[in-house]
């Protein structure tokens, strides 16, 4: 083999060795970087405000439960115009139907407990006793309810809500699920723990 041939072949070897060293240096400080994009389990745990993506989320569909603020699970529900229409007609059922106790921001004290009427987010936890209460979201008989219009029923203690979190009288639980603040990033992605103004 020439001086020629020997010193090209060792070229070769170290252009691409330095090639794939540079590759694992660039992907090893990348993922850091993209880790940091969310906030970790200890930023969470302390209220740090946590991004949704909700582009695909369908109409009658939940997210949820999400381990995302505060430590709490988060629902998030897309209801249907066929809800809406319902959901203001059974009032008397309700303990607190226009949401006078403050469990939720003054821009969701509304018939919906929304920004906007057909995106719901709540609080995953049944305000008795903190359990989660399991999600029956169909307009339909159920065997702890024969009126049953869509809802949330905790396992725990039997406590019923509707599709705005609302407590039925004679529940256990005294009030309505919490509406956590929220905000719309953008059209797809909802940010926990952010009212729009600042953070809680």
């Amino acid at each position: 083999m020439t001086d020629v041939s020997s010193n090209t072949g060792r070229r070769k070897f170290l252009v691409a060795s330095s090639s794939v060293l540079g590759t694992a240096g660039v992907v090893g400080a990348t993922v850091p970087f993209v880790g940091s994009w969310n906030p970790s389990a200890k930023a969470r745990a302390a209220g740090a405000p946590v991004r949704i993506d909700i582009s695909r989320l369908q109409e009658g569909e939940m997210l949820g439960p999400i381990p995302a603020w505060r430590g709490r699970p988060i629902f998030v529900v897309k209801r249907s115009a066929h809800v809406l229409n319902t959901l203001n007609e059974d009032l008397e059922r309700l303990a607190d139907p226009d949401s006078q106790e403050p469990e939720q921001p003054d821009y969701a004290q509304n018939e919906y407990r929304s920004r906007t009427p057909e995106l719901m987010v709540l609080v995953g936890l049944c305000p008795h006793l903190f359990c989660s209460p399991t999600p029956h979201i169909q307009l339909r008989p159920e065997p702890f309810d024969s009126e049953w219009r869509g809802g949330f029923f905790c396992p725990c203690h039997g406590s019923r809500f509707d599709l705005a979190g609302r407590v039925y009288a004679g529940s256990p639980a005294s009030r309505n699920m919490q509406v956590p603040p929220y905000a719309f990033e953008s059209e797809d992605v909802l940010i926990i723990g952010v009212d729009g103004l600042n953070a809680e």
